[in-house]
């Protein structure tokens, strides 16, 4: 082996032991041919030889990659890699755990891959329904960056030989982003700085203008940047998921940023300061509101994958302030009583909204559950905004109803609480999401018409991360989509499957979600959606994600990558694109 095929060690040791497999598992299945409007895959003529892939490695600070999926110990007939599988196993819906290895997708319909002809090439934990363990989507070659220097060798090297190139930082993708079947990766997942400024200075900035702010590198997760937050006595504005795994400098940020505390405290592409990034040129740039602040523009909000591949992102951090959490759990009597508690649930977001109240809920056409957090809000002055719906919901519930007002310190004491979460693990799934916002006009005037649309679909989120001060903010500021800017939250549905679901099942699934997202369609206004939650089916994604943004976000794209190196599902640029995302249209 030269050191362009070396094997990846994990720190977790699922890679052990898998050379034995690469035969099998990378036979390729594409097509063996190129044209100059198509990007160069893996197992076609183009693809870099040996020689290159050497040259390649000699300048990066980490051997090359071969991701594999997570189950690919499972079929292995290896017998030291029985443990490795059950390891594999274990923590199939951990998503720290699944965040360390770079084959790994926390949504794993991603790692699959549907051939024209229906079969399905996957690799499956359950190993009872036969057949072998197929790379999917998974790419099957890539760089374990840990610099910005080794990004910007890899994207140099992609761009030179016209790679199909992907770009995986860590947490959830919900569009499959980071995954593409014979494409190169660059992982940014062990990009783990964290350093604190007490008058950070943007670059271009005047000398006047200082912040109290963090760095963070592109393979910071949130629990991470909580952590070193907390020690500092400082609140960053971030995401809340399971185990804390998503990215705190990737996606998250570059698609707008939602949090519990936007309300509060604002999105994430409000409290952003300053990017560094590599661009398509291989160039390490900074952007912020005085130096490329076009290109700050549109990376607030313009989508994850798409501009260039970020190394840190600055924000302002705010002081620790204490809370109320609000926990509601609700059994309805009928479905008039459902449509009542309802309707008087969607109507009082407009007085959470202000009073900066932020959290999420679940709700069936029965049953009813939220965790809402009230920040920097006393006690009695929680019981008294949220006391009518409370008494709404008594009246509507079965015997039994949770209604419960919690004092906590701070965000960070509520991590550590134990709230259940009737939707199950959020990580280890098949699942496709579509989502709408709910708008305060809609809240205000026509909560009985919104509550019977929502009692209509058989499940249905709502991240309550808009409204207070995200309305605040001018709609022109940040190149996400306006509609942001009179959003009090995040309404989403969900379709899932299982391991082994044939090519037709999964397509009829994905035909209920539009289905549903065409009901979900009433309650919004231009079927705005937040993208990095949102439906790779939209009827119109460039309207639905960006509204009138799109055509400035294109025009800024074509500037910085005119040859179209970063291309993503759904994202600004992809409708010069085939669907697969090869070949130019």
């Amino acid at each position: 082996m030269t050191k362009a095929t070396t094997l990846e060690k994990s720190p977790t040791s699922i890679m052990k032991s898998l050379k034995a497999l690469l035969p099998l598992l990378f036979l390729s299945q594409t097509v063996i041919s190129n044209s100059n409007s198509c990007k160069c895959l893996y197992g076609q003529s183009c693809w870099p030889s040996s020689d290159a892939f050497n040259a390649l490695a000699s300048k990066l600070s980490q051997p090359l990659i071969r991701p594999l999926p997570p189950a690919s110990p499972c079929y292995s007939l290896i017998p030291e890699d029985a443990p490795v599988c059950s390891e594999a196993q274990a923590n199939a819906h951990n998503g720290t755990w699944l965040s360390g290895v770079p084959g790994a997708y926390q949504n794993t319909n991603f790692e699959a891959y549907i051939f024209p002809n229906n079969t399905v090439s996957a690799c499956y934990f359950n190993t009872t329904l036969g057949g072998t363990c197929g790379q999917g989507s998974v790419p099957p070659l890539g760089v374990d960056a840990r610099s910005p220097e080794d990004i910007q060798a890899a994207v140099n090297f992609a761009r030179e030989h016209n790679l199909k190139l992907v770009v995986k930082n860590t947490g959830h993708d919900y569009l499959g982003r980071s995954a593409a079947r014979d494409a190169f990766m660059i992982w940014t997942h062990h990009m783990k700085s964290i350093d604190f400024h007490d008058d950070f200075a943007p670059e271009g900035a005047p000398d006047t203008e200082k912040h109290e702010a963090v760095t963070l590198g592109a393979g910071v997760q949130w629990s991470e940047a909580y952590a070193a937050a907390a020690a500092q006595n400082k609140y960053v504005v971030g995401g809340i998921s399971d185990t804390g795994s998503v990215g705190a400098a990737g996606g998250w940020i570059l698609g707008g940023g939602h949090s519990a505390f936007s309300g509060k405290f604002g999105l994430g592409v409000d409290n952003v300061l300053q990017f560094t990034l590599v661009n398509a040129k291989g160039e390490h740039v900074t952007a912020n509101a005085h130096t490329n602040p076009t290109l700050f523009w549109a990376l607030r909000g313009g989508g994850g994958g798409t501009f260039g591949i970020t190394t840190t992102v600055t924000y302002r951090t705010h002081p620790i302030v204490p809370l109320t959490l609000a926990l509601a759990s609700v059994n309805f009597t009928s479905p008039d009583a459902a449509q009542r508690g309802i309707t008087e649930y969607i109507h009082t977001h407009v007085t959470l909204s202000d009073k900066q109240w932020g959290g999420y809920s679940f709700l069936t056409n029965s049953t009813l559950f939220f965790g809402y957090f009230a920040p920097n809000v006393s006690l009695p002055d929680a019981n008294a905004t949220i006391t009518p719906l409370f008494d709404v919901l008594k009246e509507v519930g079965e015997e039994g109803i949770l209604t419960e007002l919690i004092p906590v310190e701070s965000f960070y004491a509520l991590l550590n609480l134990q709230v259940p979460n009737p939707a199950g693990p959020q990580v280890g799934n098949k699942v496709e999401l579509s989502s709408r916002f709910l708008s305060r006009d809609t809240a205000l005037n026509r909560a009985e018409e919104t509550a019977r649309t929502l009692l209509s679909l058989d499940f249905v989120a709502i991240n309550y991360v808009a409204g207070g001060a995200v309305l605040q903010v001018d709609p022109e500021s940040a190149g996400l989509n306006p509609a942001w800017r009179n959003a009090l939250a995040q309404v989403y549905i969900a379709e899932n499957w299982q391991d082994g679901d044939s090519a037709d099942t999964i397509h009829a699934a994905q035909q209920r979600l539009r289905d549903n997202t065409a009901i979900l369609d009433r309650i919004s206004t231009d079927s705005a959606a937040y993208l990095n939650e949102a439906s790779l089916h939209e009827v119109d994604f460039k309207k639905a994600f960006w509204g009138p943004h799109y055509n400035r976000l294109k025009k800024i794209k074509n500037s910085v990558d005119p040859t179209g190196l970063f291309v993503v599902p759904r994202g600004v640029g992809s409708d010069d694109w085939d669907e697969e995302l090869v070949c130019r249209v």
